[in-house]
């Protein structure tokens, strides 16, 4: 009975190690493609970027909200960028939230 109950528990530890690696590929995944066209928007037209933000601020409260708090880092790289802070400290807090999310949910193996 104990050797059921243990496979059970493996079996089970082993589907939400499973399900949160995917989790964890998906976020990391999402964020990298929206930050990797962040920095095309900045490199080849910055107009998007404004238009992408006056967008993103006409929808609803409550989807500016979901959406917000799903892809936080780079509506706050949207919100610096759309600041009137100098274009040095601009470029130097979205480069630096950037690489913080990206490296932030690159996807590890589990610790044991």
């Amino acid at each position: 009975m104990i050797d059921n109950d243990d496979r059970l528990w493996n079996n089970q530890s082993q589907r939400c190690l499973i399900m949160n690696m995917i989790l964890n590929i998906a976020a990391f995944a999402i964020l990298t493609i929206l930050w990797i066209a962040f920095g095309a928007a900045l490199l080849f037209n910055r107009a998007i970027l404004d238009t992408v933000w006056q967008s993103f601020r006409g929808f609803p409260l409550v989807f500016q909200i979901v959406m917000g708090l799903l892809v936080l880092p780079v509506v706050l790289g949207l919100w610096i960028w759309e600041s009137t802070w100098p274009l040095w400290l601009r470029l130097l807090l979205v480069i630096g939230l950037a690489f913080v999310t990206v490296y932030m949910f690159f996807p590890r193996r589990p610790r044991a």
